[in-house]
């Protein structure tokens, strides 16, 4: 898990922040290798397996991305089309994050409108 960036409040207490979700650092992570195990994901995210699991299923409630399954294991597939959800970016689409964040252009072709 990287290292998270740590702001002094006005009290001297430490807070870690970030500027993504976990939900972003999810898909993104899905992104980067459709075929991990959750247990994976959680890893490099740095939550909890279960966390991971209810973030992959709200993904999937919302139509960020699909899972098949592929023998033992789940193939996730993204939908770069998928528009971010607060009202201040909700004209954007999430394939603009994807491929700003992955090295491979995401399948499905993300033009931002």
């Amino acid at each position: 898990m990287a290292d998270m960036a740590t702001t002094s409040g006005e009290n001297g207490s430490n807070r870690n922040w970030t500027f993504l979700t976990n939900h972003g650092h999810v898909l993104l992570a899905i992104a980067r290798n459709p075929t991990a195990r959750l247990r994976d994901v959680a890893d490099e995210v740095g939550v909890t397996e279960r966390a991971a699991q209810a973030i992959v299923a709200d993904l999937e409630a919302g139509g960020y991305l699909r899972r098949t399954r592929v023998g033992r294991r789940n193939e996730y597939t993204l939908n770069p089309a998928g528009r971010f959800r607060h009202p201040a970016e909700n004209d954007r689409q999430v394939g603009a994050l994807l491929a700003l964040f992955t090295e491979e252009p995401v399948a499905g072709g993300a033009n931002p409108s």
